[in-house]
């Protein structure tokens, strides 16, 4: 009898997750591609799974940890793709295209740090995404035409201002985009449940981090911002990777996400020294990093271990 539940709720779920497809099948036209039918919609509970309420009394014990979830490994692969959405579907887009649209259009609420203390708009964000200069030939243009560019003044208002036409063919524009994100950085909780009587993890921040787009070639990242969790599991329950084993079965970045489906590596865990990353106490040593990572995992997993030994 138990067997045949099990079937049963496995059939239901697969049957859930079919009807989140790209609809390719049965549309009618190009335009009708990744839209749901109202009988989908009807039939779909499509909603991200609700966290279960977590007492401060069943917590035992907890630790937060920042990671960082390094793009170029394949196994990561399907936060960073595709980076180009001029040859895909517009059903399909990379984790940076979803949260940065979402940031654009206000649907997020941005913050400056991983402590959540400042709230942001995208318009204090948008400066890191594009900068613009004047090229050594516009300046020796500015120089012949004896041009002092004032302090604040912005490269495109040269032409109304200094009545120099078609000069914008002499700035050269840099801008961020999903190509640019190399890794992810996120701040997260462990606890033990003591109802559960299980080691537990809860996502609380997600950053991407890229090159600075006034220094493209500074192979240190900059945090473009930080996105409190649970508001945006809404938005990437909408949003799906793409799955290499079976692309019928698409899966969500909050399933992705809070599943931990990709590969990350501590650099920071709570501590006395005002929570110091592993770089501050070990420095100019990957290896000896990485080694200190793993140790700051085995802490959190001995925790556990530690609880049925007698």
């Amino acid at each position: 009898m138990m067997n045949k539940i099990i079937v049963l709720l496995a059939a239901l779920l697969l049957s859930g997750v079919s009807m989140a497809q790209n609809n390719i099948l049965n549309a009618k036209d190009p335009s009708e591609f990744g839209k749901k039918t109202e009988s989908q919609m009807e039939n779909d509970n499509d909603k991200p799974l609700p966290y279960g309420h977590v007492g401060d009394r069943d917590i035992l014990w907890q630790r937060t940890t920042w990671e960082t979830i390094d793009l170029d490994e394949r196994v990561n692969f399907p936060l960073y793709y595709p980076v180009d959405t001029n040859f895909v579907g517009k059903e399909r887009r990379s984790l940076f295209h979803v949260l940065s649209a979402a940031a654009r259009s206000g649907d997020l609420t941005l913050y400056g740090d991983s402590y959540f203390n400042e709230a942001r708009e995208f318009e204090d964000v948008e400066p890191t995404l594009k900068s613009q200069k004047i090229t050594n030939a516009g300046i020796d243009i500015l120089n012949e035409n004896g041009i002092f560019v004032e302090e604040g003044v912005k490269p495109l208002d040269i032409d109304t201002t200094y009545n120099l036409p078609g000069f914008d063919e002499y700035i050269e524009t840099n801008t961020i985009g999903a190509d640019d994100v190399k890794e992810y950085r996120i701040r997260g909780l462990w606890y033990f449940d003591t109802r559960q009587s299980e080691l537990r993890y809860r996502l609380i921040g997600i950053c991407p981090v890229t090159p600075d787009v006034n220094f493209p070639d500074d192979p240190t990242g900059v945090e473009l911002f930080w996105v409190y969790y649970p508001d945006a599991r809404e938005l990437l329950h909408n949003a799906h990777a793409f799955n290499t084993l079976n692309s019928a079965r698409p899966i969500s970045f909050d399933h992705m996400l809070n599943s931990r489906r990709f590969n990350a590596v501590i650099y920071k865990m709570d501590n006395v020294q005002g929570d110091r990353e592993v770089k501050r106490y070990i420095a100019d040593n990957s290896m000896m990093q990485l080694l200190e990572s793993e140790r700051l995992k085995e802490i959190i997993r001995n925790f556990e271990i530690d609880q049925w030994n007698y």
